[in-house]
C-alpha cells in the first residue's frame, strides 16, 4: 500500500494533551472484522441505542471491552516501563538550552548512553553539556551517531545505582513531541504516562494502549476469569518517526527490544489450544507476538530485538482480538490496526472518529477489533 492512502484531516483540537480523569473511562469503539459492523454507542435490553437526558447518544466506555470477552480469554499485555527520558542541560561557555532525551544506556561501566540532541546543530564531538546550575551532573559528547544522535559519556563517579537514581531524577516524562510543543511535562505525568503493570524499564515512550487500564477495571477482569499474559517489548520513538515514502515496502523501522518468556506462551498456547479468544493490548504487543508466532500459530519465547514494520496486506498468525487507540494520520500505529481490522474498515472508524470529536494520540480514546 501507499502512504497517502493513511493520509485524513486530523483537526488539532482532537489531539488529547491530557488523560481522561480515570485511566478507564475514555470512549471505546468497537470494529467487527468479519461483519464490518462499527459500534460507537451503548444499547439499551432492546438493543436500542441508549440516549441520555438531552436525547444525546450514550457512547460506549474503555469499561465496557469487558462485556465483549468471556472466561478463559487472555489478553496480552506489554509491561515494560517507560524512565524520565527527557533531560534539560546547558552547553558550556555559551550557556545554550539543550534537550537530551535518553534512548537507551550503552556500557554502564563507562556512562556511556545513545541519546537524541535538539539543537543538534550546536552539539559537537568534545562539548560538554551541564544539568544542574553548580550540580555534579556533566556529559562530555563523544561521538555523532545520526543527525540528532550523540554518545554521551556522562562523567558522574559514585556506584551505578546511585548515578541513575540521580539521572532520572533530572529527568522529565517523555511525552510525545506533539504534547510538550503545547504543554510542559509535569511531575503528575510520570506516572499517568505509566501502566498500571510497568515493571521492566526500557522504554522511552509508553505503550498507550495500556494506559487505559485501571486496577479496578482488571481486578473485574479477573472476576470473570480472563487471563493475563505479559511480555516485554521496549517502546521506542520508531513509531513517531515520519515515513519518508509513499511505497511502504521501502520504509524501515527502528529495532526494539523484546523479551518472550515461557510463562506468557503457555498462557497464551493453552487459550489458543481450548479455542478461547486472544487479545494483544497495544501496536507494540502486535508487533512483539507476531515476531515470535510459529507457523503454527502458537507463541514462542523470544529473546532478541524486532523491527517488524505491519501495514496492510498482513495475515494475523496469532491473536483474533486487538485493542489500539486513534492514531495521527499516516503513523505506523493506524497502519498496524489497518491490517488487522482491514483497511477499508478501519479507515471508516477513522473517518467516524474524526465526526463524533474521538480523542486521537496516547492519552485519547480506544477502539477493539474484533474478528467476528
Amino acid at each position: 500500500m501507499k502512504l497517502s492512502q493513511f493520509k485524513f484531516k486530523l483537526p488539532e483540537s482532537l489531539v488529547a494533551l491530557e488523560p481522561s480523569y480515570h485511566r478507564d473511562e475514555c470512549r471505546l469503539m468497537v470494529i467487527h472484522r468479519k461483519s464490518e459492523r462499527i459500534e460507537t454507542t451503548k444499547k439499551d435490553e432492546n438493543g436500542e441505542d441508549m440516549k441520555d437526558e438531552e436525547g444525546k447518544p450514550v457512547f460506549l466506555d474503555f469499561r465496557n471491552v469487558l462485556d465483549y470477552f468471556d472466561e478463559n480469554d487472555t489478553f496480552i499485555f506489554n509491561d515494560t516501563q517507560v524512565f524520565p527520558a527527557r533531560l534539560y542541560g546547558t552547553k558550556e561557555k555559551t550557556d545554550a538550552k539543550i534537550e537530551v532525551f535518553l534512548l537507551r544506556e550503552l556500557n554502564e561501566e563507562l556512562r556511556l548512553w545513545d541519546v537524541l540532541v535538539e539543537p543538534a546543530r550546536k552539539i559537537r564531538i568534545g562539548n560538554k553539556l551541564f544539568f544542574e546550575e553548580d550540580g555534579p551532573m556533566v556529559a562530555e559528547v563523544i561521538d555523532n551517531t545520526t543527525s540528532r544522535g550523540r554518545t554521551l559519556r556522562f562523567l558522574y563517579d559514585c556506584p551505578h545505582d546511585e548515578f541513575k537514581k540521580e539521572l532520572f531524577a533530572l529527568g522529565s516524562a517523555p511525552l510525545p513531541r506533539y504534547i510538550v510543543d503545547k504543554r510542559a511535562a509535569t511531575e503528575e505525568d510520570m506516572e499517568l504516562f505509566q501502566t498500571i503493570y510497568a515493571r521492566n524499564e526500557g522504554a522511552v515512550t509508553a505503550p498507550s494502549t495500556g494506559l487505559h487500564f485501571s486496577r479496578e477495571l482488571m481486578k473485574r477482569m479477573e472476576i470473570k476469569g480472563i487471563n493475563f499474559a505479559y511480555i516485554t517489548l521496549h517502546c521506542g520513538l520508531g513509531n513517531f518517526d515520519s515515513i519518508e515514502v509513499e511505497d511502504l515496502t521501502k520504509h524501515k523501522m527502528n529495532s526494539e527490544q523484546v523479551i518472550i518468556k515461557k510463562e506468557a506462551c503457555d498462557i497464551v498456547n493453552k487459550t489458543k489450544e481450548e479455542g478461547h479468544r486472544v487479545c494483544v493490548v497495544g501496536v507494540s504487543t502486535a508487533r512483539a507476538t507476531e515476531t515470535s508466532v510459529g507457523t503454527d500459530g502458537l507463541l514462542k519465547e523470544f529473546d532478541g530485538w524486532t523491527n517488524k514494520f505491519i501495514f496492510p496486506p498482513y495475515e494475523f498468525g496469532l491473536s483474533n482480538a486487538m485493542i489500539g487507540n486513534f492514531y495521527h494520520p499516516e503513523s505506523t500505529m493506524m497502519m498496524t490496526e489497518c491490517s488487522f481490522g482491514g483497511y477499508d474498515l478501519v479507515y471508516e472508524a477513522y473517518r467516524q472518529a474524526v465526526s463524533l470529536e474521538y480523542k486521537f494520540g496516547c492519552f485519547g480514546d480506544a477502539m477493539l477489533i474484533l474478528d467476528d
